[in-house]
């Protein structure tokens, strides 16, 4: 996506935005499966409960947002939904070469889509994106730590995708919360942020194993994953179009990368994963959105 997926302020730019990611996933082609791959089996595990939850046809979440009314948003959805299935893809691909299975169900993915299934698009959209907002640092420790070329190319491609759905479910978000009060809104996020600690807890205390043999004790995941939540926080309160945050929102500034440049995202923030935005009115921002290209500086 030209100029970085945070710029995207219409469902249409979306529409188009992941019709374009379509095309350079065709073009970049498969990653090479006969290669095979190395996964230990606290990795392996691990991998089997993330691809059964990326595994499943969006009908929910596909049907309300029909319902919502915004057709350009609808047709956004559906491709959003196909990424996601593209990525049970993946990885049903990278346990294969790696001689292991997929599995059928796991608990934490029945209790995950019955809290989505509870009420309407906004609290869908809620639970949905603590998902995200675990899975980037959790697709991040993957690409680092695996030691694998296969696995770490794997969730490179993946991660890639998840850093472009946070800004797109909050772009959503923004709209569907501002139709509250603003103490509500302050609520709703606060509450939002309490049930994404005790889901990473969970994370942590179910794939701890597989985490640490990552580089990632659970403390610092829970800890990295927790500080990102307060960027997206950030971006779904301010009144402002998501992606241009007012002066003072506490967001560091980015710059384009070279390894994440094709996918057209900026860098993940090292230490939670959610993408950094430009500091508001500052010559860097400008250059960096004249230039379109990005590198964050190490902190």
């Amino acid at each position: 996506m030209s100029g970085g997926s945070m710029s995207v302020t219409t469902f249409a730019g979306w529409t188009r935005g992941f019709e374009a990611e379509i095309e350079r996933r065709r073009a970049q082609g498969e990653p090479d499966w006969a290669a095979g791959a190395s996964l230990p089996g606290p990795l392996a595990r691990s991998l089997q409960r993330f691809q059964v939850g990326e595994d499943g046809d969006g009908a929910n979440l596909i049907r309300k947002a029909d319902e919502a009314g915004d057709r350009d948003y609808a047709a956004a959805v559906r491709l959003f939904v196909a990424e996601e299935q593209n990525h049970a893809r993946l990885l049903a691909l990278l346990l294969g070469a790696g001689g292991m299975p997929t599995i059928a169900a796991h608990w934490s993915d029945s209790v995950f889509v019955r809290l989505r299934r509870l009420l309407g698009l906004r609290l869908e959209l809620l639970v949905l994106m603590i998902a995200e907002v675990v899975a980037l640092r959790y697709y991040r420790a993957v690409s680092e730590g695996a030691g694998d070329p296969l696995v770490g190319e794997v969730a490179a491609r993946i991660l890639a995708d998840e850093r472009r759905h946070v800004p797109f479910h909050c772009l959503r978000l923004r709209e569907a919360l501002g139709v509250l009060p603003g103490a509500l809104r302050v609520l709703v996020m606060t509450g939002w942020r309490l049930l994404l600690l005790g889901a990473t807890v969970v994370v942590a205390w179910d794939h701890g194993s597989a985490l640490r043999d990552l580089g990632l004790p659970r403390r610092r995941f829970i800890a990295d994953v927790m500080r990102s939540s307060s960027d997206v926080v950030a971006d779904i309160l301010p009144k402002s179009p998501c992606g241009e945050l007012p002066p003072g929102a506490g967001l560091g500034s980015w710059e384009t990368t070279d390894a994440v440049e094709g996918a057209g995202v900026p860098a993940p923030d090292r230490a939670g994963g959610v993408p950094r935005r430009p500091a508001v009115g500052t010559a860097a921002a400008h250059g960096a959105r004249q230039s379109g290209r990005v590198r964050l500086s190490d902190r």
